[in-house]
């Protein structure tokens, strides 16, 4: 199994994202630096990290989206490639077009740091396959560009593209439980096909009981499971060899 994790300037969850694809995937995982041009062969899916690409000059993730990389991304993504893209890395698919939307401001104008509860919903996604609708897990945000937008967020979410909202941890959806403002309390979305996935919390800081939460590692066992039904060769549990 082969992940391929991208690293821009001022990536800092690159190395975090290629320990959960070694350590947990018992994936091959190369970084790929964004001046380069194509992916490795047999790549089994993609991750585009969290951090400050560029240092958040003009938009978070604009400049990054124009990256060498990102045309083989994208061509990787329209073939049917599983694309996760975190924080950072979901304002970057926004900006590239990959994902429906766009990151602002946080509502508080303010940089926030701190676990939330988000609720599974909307279409199954190579990351959210068999993952319930419904189910809560708590993972930690860390942005100040995290506030989504949409102009017809009821459109998308009857599209079954909202993956995911921002609720309380019993589930229910009140404005305390938004911590960005995002329409909708919209925590992550996918394409109109499924494959993208981007969401503002982090998966891979929430994998790992020594971090608090193991709550984002269900959406790397949930592409272990894709995979396996895709017919491709991996790892029959986290760090065994098939």
């Amino acid at each position: 199994m082969r992940v391929a994790v991208l690293s821009f300037p001022g990536s800092n969850c690159d190395d975090d994202a290629v320990h959960v694809a070694r350590v947990l995937l018992g994936a091959e995982a190369p970084k790929i630096f964004h001046k380069a041009t194509s992916l490795p062969s047999n790549c089994d899916a993609v991750i585009l990290p969290g951090g400050f690409s560029y240092g958040d000059y003009l938009r978070s993730g604009a400049m990054a989206a124009h990256s060498p990389i990102m045309p083989a991304v994208k061509a990787y993504a329209e073939k049917g490639g599983p694309v996760l893209a975190i924080c950072n890395g979901f304002q970057i698919a926004c900006e590239a077009g990959l994902l429906p939307g766009a990151l602002t401001r946080n509502e508080s104008l303010r940089f926030s740091c701190k676990d939330v509860h988000l609720a599974v919903e909307g279409k199954h996604t190579p990351f959210t396959a068999g993952i319930p609708a419904g189910r809560v897990l708590k993972m930690p945000i860390a942005h100040a560009e995290g506030r989504y937008v949409h102009p017809d967020p009821e459109a998308l979410a009857k599209a079954g593209q909202v993956v995911f909202r921002y609720v309380e941890h019993g589930g229910g959806r009140t404005e305390t439980a938004n911590p960005n403002g995002s329409i909708g309390a919209i925590a992550g979305v996918c394409n109109e096909r499924g494959n993208v996935l981007g969401l503002m919390p982090h998966p891979e800081r929430a994998a790992e009981s020594t971090l608090g939460s193991t709550d984002g590692r269900q959406l790397f066992e949930a592409l272990l499971g894709f995979l396996a039904k895709d017919g491709r060769r991996i790892p029959t549990a986290f760090g065994e060899a098939q």
